[in-house]
């Protein structure tokens, strides 16, 4: 038996998600577990539009999203810059993606490799000016797509969704609530 929920008055048309779960309800799925189901759904389908999103008005200006990603932990680091393996961990990729990448970005000319004066064994890889400047203009571009993003929403429920995705962040990361 299917359970009719009740629709409030600003609920945008339907979408994708709800025939996935109407056909789940009517393969005779778990009723208990449809609003996780639809979450799941519609929190991968989002990704993956903002992905494709950032990837587009960024490609248009001549710079892929992983370009950004690299620049923007470069950008964030004390002096701009961090060891390959700082790297690899902020941006969540292995070693050799990451050489591969780090190559990239130094054909471009936004960053460099230095010997580390700590240790003459070490390299830390560094945002150049020129790397500076296309992070800074890369960053306005990200930003005019989060802008748009937050035209769907609300103030009150852009903060309550950031909320809900925070709790989910710590639970799939097995971390307490904070």
């Amino acid at each position: 038996m299917s359970r009719e929920r009740a629709v409030p008055v600003n609920t945008p048309p339907r979408d994708a998600v709800d025939d996935l779960v109407d056909a789940v309800r009517r393969g005779g799925g778990d009723e208990s577990v449809l609003g996780a189901k639809s979450l799941s759904y519609r929190l991968r389908r989002v990704a993956h539009q903002l992905e494709l999103a950032m990837r587009r008005e960024l490609s248009a200006h001549g710079i892929e999203l992983w370009e950004l990603e690299m620049l923007a932990a470069l950008k964030r680091a004390p002096e701009h810059r961090l060891t390959p393996g700082q790297v690899m961990a902020a941006v969540e990729l292995t070693s050799g993606s990451v050489t591969h990448r780090i190559t990239r970005l130094e054909a471009r000319g936004w960053v460099r490799r230095d010997k580390d004066p700590g240790d003459r064994r070490s390299v830390l890889v560094t945002l150049t000016a020129e790397g500076k400047q296309q992070a800074l203009a890369s960053f306005a571009l990200k930003t005019e797509v989060e802008r748009e993003i937050a035209k769907a929403l609300d103030p009150e429920t852009i903060d309550v969704v950031n909320d809900a995705l925070r709790r989910v962040s710590h639970h799939l990361k097995g971390k307490d609530e904070q």
